[in-house]
């Protein structure tokens, strides 16, 4: 495979970063996973809005925009013979000397891969599993998707390597959070719920498209703090990440959910998939949806 080094093609097994880049020494970078659907990269927008806004919280003075990710991500898929992949866009603070660093970082190294993925299954579900280890609080004021992922890879380990497994976190509060690689939704009496931000999560991309979809569509919605009993009453359950979209979950601790046959999960996916293959950010939803109903 060909990914993109400091603007140059290269093969992966030829990619060289340096022992000194404080994005290894001292995890000082952040990134963002997204996917192409045949060629297009769904909600780029959005997510080079978190990573510039991540880089800046960083001080690593980087700027990515739409027409140059767009260029590399077009010259990799063709370099690659892609048209639906997996996207990472990675950017970490540089070379610098050993020792923490107090200015900000002006060389950082932009890395950018991609890799095929399977055709999205019809029907696919997942169980969730409630973790006992819990989730870290955000080390600055909010979660950044960082290079800090041991508690997730943590996580990750208390469920082990099953795919159709996903592990669900409670805070150190006990409030329920997030998934080790997701954002948790529940449904109860046709309303949508959704922990906060302030529980510690991540602000998932996918998250925001989601509620902003409900919200076009009537279907209410609620973010707040909850208990693991408040999921466990639920009527349909799932999760969502910028890769998978929206997975429904079958069992929450043993408790049987619908499944891919939930009403309103069904409703989301296909409002999900129509979208898909259009839109560069969720702001862009409104005006789509009201094309529609003129139409």
């Amino acid at each position: 495979m060909y990914i993109y080094l400091n603007g140059e093609y290269v093969k992966q097994d030829e990619a060289k970063i340096s022992p000194f880049d404080h994005g290894f020494l001292y995890g000082l970078g952040v990134f963002e996973t997204l996917r192409t659907y045949d060629g297009h990269p769904f909600l780029l927008d959005d997510h080079l809005a978190r990573l510039n806004g991540a880089l800046k919280e960083l001080q690593i003075n980087y700027t990515a925009n739409r027409e140059d990710v767009k260029s590399i991500v077009d010259l990799l898929l063709e370099k690659n013979d892609l048209k639906d992949a997996y996207i990472r866009f990675n950017v970490s603070a540089g070379i610098g000397e050993v020792g923490l660093q107090v200015e900000g970082y002006n060389n950082p190294t932009v890395i950018v891969f991609v890799k095929p993925l399977p055709k999205l299954v019809e029907g696919l579900e997942k169980e969730a599993i409630i973790l006992e280890h819990r989730r870290n609080s955000p080390e600055g004021a909010t979660r950044l998707k960082s290079h800090h992922f041991l508690n997730n890879v943590i996580g990750k380990r208390e469920i082990g390597g099953n795919p159709t497994v996903e592990g669900v976190f409670l805070n150190k509060e006990g409030y329920l959070a997030e998934g080790v690689t997701s954002n948790l939704f529940w449904i109860k009496d046709d309303k949508l719920f959704t922990p906060s931000v302030e529980t510690g999560i991540l602000d998932g991309v996918t998250r925001r498209f989601i509620l902003e979809l409900a919200s076009c569509h009537g279907i209410c919605s609620e973010i707040g703090y909850y208990q693991p009993e408040e999921i466990e009453a639920c009527d349909e359950a799932f999760i969502t990440n910028s890769v998978q979209e929206i997975v429904p979950l079958s069992k929450i601790n043993n408790i049987s959910l619908p499944g891919n046959k939930g009403l309103v999960t069904l409703k989301l996916q296909k409002l999900y998939a129509e979208q898909r293959r259009r839109l560069w950010s969720r702001t862009g939803l409104r005006e789509e949806v009201s094309g529609y109903e003129e139409y």
